[in-house]
């Protein structure tokens, strides 16, 4: 109604609302945007900071909510307040965001509606395979019935009991050879399942047994230059020097048998999930299973390359209270996303090093937990790696999807942790990038 000085206490009101509620971003029918209608407010103000300001917060918050209904319409808004302000830069940007964000969905419906018409198709096959099943039960149940009353007229003629007898004899054959069919069927399908089953199962696996293995490999390959160095060609050989050698030769074989219970806690882990779903709950310190995992994904990246370094940081909340979580599930969960952050900025280091620049950019991950809205915490894994973009985003929690080299990534990491972090802890898990400026992935677990 153009009356924002009486629009202003309402706003303000139902901004207290929001942040005493902790409500999340909703696309659905009759909802509030709040930050939406903020821009709009500051708009007929004139207050074009505050209006693109809470503009750019209402498209952050609905690409982290991966609401599809709302991210193109504030697409189309951004654009059309840069190109009336003319910012002709900013507009095109938007402007095409919004062009690539509905060709995305527009292939994603497209494809969706295939595999529906796939589905029904599939479903009417079998209704239709059931209608013959039973209209061949059916028949048979009326031939048995005849079956029957012929049995009962074989009272008075022998003939007709012979005939009758022989007559049922063919229809039970007949029935013990289909029902030998469809019990060979069934089989075939259980099994089927099965193997199914087990390939995701051993697939799964062998993507968590790969970072202990590797350990493992590692300090054995350690383990033998040492020993080579104790076998040196040198006329003289330093006491001191032996007793260096053998105690890192120690330490070596402590880390393989640490990795190698590792490895068998983590098959134990996979089965008695395949199982049963998942283990108990225990108070947890979340920033020291956060930092244990940090050193552990950088330990394991340089005992691969040696040349690897990178800056760690962490910003732990030391207000943190401990959390009800599965320590060993949620602690998987970040190794993963602190090896991916590495792997990303050393990509980016070599690009850099090929680029000639390599001196001006510096490996950063960073871990950080905090509590914002008191009744949830969250972990942030980020890095200023290599980034992605909105398409490999789209994608990187579906099952099998890996942007690795052959050979090198199965694809189920991040679908595993989507499913520990939502399944196993009614948490969220998502991510926030940039292509050439990082990736910022965000755990938020109830407290």
């Amino acid at each position: 109604m153009r009356l924002p000085a009486q629009a202003q206490p309402l706003l303000r009101r139902a901004q207290q609302l929001d942040d005493s509620l902790d409500l999340p971003t909703s696309s659905g029918p009759g909802e509030f945007e709040l930050d939406a209608t903020w821009a709009r407010y500051y708009a007929t103000q004139g207050n074009h900071r505050q209006a693109e300001h809470y503009w750019l917060r209402a498209y952050q918050k609905a690409t982290a909510a991966r609401l599809d209904k709302l991210r193109p319409r504030y697409l189309q808004e951004l654009a059309a307040f840069y190109d009336a302000r003319g910012q002709l830069v900013e507009a095109q940007r938007y402007s095409r965001a919004y062009i690539a964000l509905a060709d995305t969905l527009s292939a994603a419906q497209a494809a969706f509606h295939v595999a529906q018409y796939e589905n029904e198709r599939m479903e009417q096959a079998k209704n239709a395979q059931i209608n013959e099943l039973r209209q061949a039960q059916a028949v048979q149940a009326e031939r048995l019935r005849l079956g029957n009353w012929l049995l009962l007229g074989a009272l008075v003629a022998v003939l007709v009991v012979s005939g009758l007898s022989a007559f049922i004899y063919r229809q039970l054959r007949v029935n013990r050879r289909t029902l030998h069919q469809l019990r060979q069927t069934q089989s075939q399908l259980v099994q089927a399942e099965k193997m199914a089953f087990l390939g995701e199962l051993t697939a799964g696996i062998a993507h968590e047994l790969q970072n202990p293995l590797n350990f493992m490999k590692n300090f054995a390959e350690v383990s033998t230059d040492l020993v080579e160095d104790m076998n040196g060609r040198g006329p003289v050989r330093s006491a001191g020097l032996e007793q260096e050698i053998l105690t890192g030769l120690k330490q070596n074989l402590q880390q393989i048998s640490q990795h190698g219970q590792r490895a068998s806690s983590i098959i134990k882990d996979m089965l008695a999930h395949s199982r049963s779903g998942t283990g108990p709950r225990e108070l947890s310190d979340l920033n020291a299973l956060a930092d244990e995992s940090l050193t552990l994904a950088y330990e394991g990246l340089c005992a691969q390359d040696k040349t690897f370094r990178a800056t760690l940081g962490k910003d732990f909340d030391s207000r943190l209270t401990p959390v009800p979580v599965v320590a060993q599930d949620l602690g998987r969960v970040l190794l993963n996303l602190c090896t991916n952050a590495l792997h990303a900025v050393r990509q980016r280091q070599r690009e850099a090093l090929v680029a000639g620049v390599g001196a001006a950019y510096e490996p950063t991950v960073t871990v950080s937990t905090h509590r914002p809205g008191g009744r949830a915490v969250e972990i942030r894994v980020k890095d200023n790696g290599t980034g992605m973009p909105e398409s490999v985003q789209a994608k990187i929690f579906q099952p099998f999807f890996t942007t690795k080299p052959e050979g090198e990534g199965t694809g189920l990491g991040l679908s595993l942790s989507h499913d520990i972090v939502t399944k196993g802890h009614g948490g969220t898990l998502t991510v926030e990038s940039r292509p050439g400026e990082g990736t910022e992935f965000v755990v938020r677990l109830p407290a």
